[in-house]
């Protein structure tokens, strides 16, 4: 398949996760206050849209609590920059099972499993432009640790997403993950085109070697959009790739922790490196207004 460059990219700006970087480097924002600031930040850099998390203020743990999340969508919408708000719908499917010999009952350190009405209450809410969809089961890093998203999860998920009128963004960590978002699709629980995240390099998923990229590049629709990203020392080379292959880029201290080796990044930093890196590949970096409409997103208020 010829490469397809894309000229008018949209930059993502990935601004704390839920993984345990809190203690890796002091720019992870923790607080609702920290990670706003840092969400603003990164928009006046060039950020279109900033996908977040939230975490416990004071240990920096990942969190669920729909107090924060509403802290945080309320501080951003009240500043004076614009930009599209992305929510993550990931926790809740956490599961961490016993040792290879006596693997249950699962540990109640780490496992986190919840219903899909509690796994999109924030977003409900909160009534982000987009939230996350991750869209498959896989074994993280971890040894006992399994990322849990059944397809009866997933299609009760999607369908509360559509239904909310936020626009899901698929995240697939490797190829099958694109094969079930297309019957989603096909169902009618996600609307047609839809909205995807390559999510590369993540243990184990799919590794961030380029063959592989190019393949789950070729099993998106022709009509989607996508963005994609490469964890560590290679999320810029995967801003140059995504934009040569036709897609979108995210950056951020969700996947990356340095500007450069022996140097800690923030996140504006790091949107500030890819924006230089699109357009000096000749492509233009837009904004959140064309994003809405390149995307078919309106932006709402929260509940009352």
């Amino acid at each position: 398949m010829p490469l397809t460059m894309n000229r008018d990219v949209f930059v993502t700006c990935a601004v704390t996760g839920s993984g345990g970087t809190q203690d890796k480097s002091p720019h992870v924002p923790r607080s609702p206050e920290q990670i706003a600031e840092s969400a603003i930040a990164a928009a006046k850099a060039g950020a279109a849209v900033v996908h977040c998390h939230v975490r416990d203020p004071e240990t920096g743990a990942p969190s669920r609590d729909l107090a924060l999340y509403r802290e945080v969508t309320d501080r951003i919408r009240d500043s004076e920059v614009d930009v599209v708000l992305n929510l993550t719908a990931g926790m809740g499917g956490d599961m961490v099972f016993g040792d290879v010999e006596n693997p249950l009952p699962l540990q109640d350190a780490g496992t986190d499993m919840i219903g899909a009405s509690a796994r999109v209450a924030h977003v409900a809410e909160c009534l982000p432009e987009i939230c996350t969809l991750d869209c498959g089961t896989m074994n993280f890093a971890e040894a006992d640790y399994v990322m849990t998203n059944t397809p009866g999860m997933l299609t009760a998920m999607g369908r509360m997403m559509t239904d909310l009128g936020v626009k899901p963004e698929i995240e697939a960590f490797d190829t099958g993950h694109l094969w079930y978002a297309k019957q989603l699709v096909k169902d009618g629980v996600l609307e047609n085109p839809a909205l995807v995240q390559l999510c590369m390099g993540v243990p184990w998923g799919a590794p961030d070697d380029l063959n592989t990229f190019m393949a789950m590049v070729n099993n998106v629709p022709d009509d989607w959009t996508f963005s994609a990203f490469g964890l560590g020392r290679n999320q810029m080379a995967y801003v140059a790739a995504s934009v040569l292959a036709g897609g979108n880029v995210r950056v951020g201290l969700e996947d990356n922790l340095m500007l450069e080796r022996g140097v800690l990044a923030e996140n504006y930093q790091l949107v500030e490196k890819a924006v230089t890196i699109i357009e000096n590949l000749g492509a233009r970096v837009i904004g959140p207004d064309e994003v809405r409409e390149k995307l078919g997103l309106v932006k709402r208020a929260p509940k009352g």
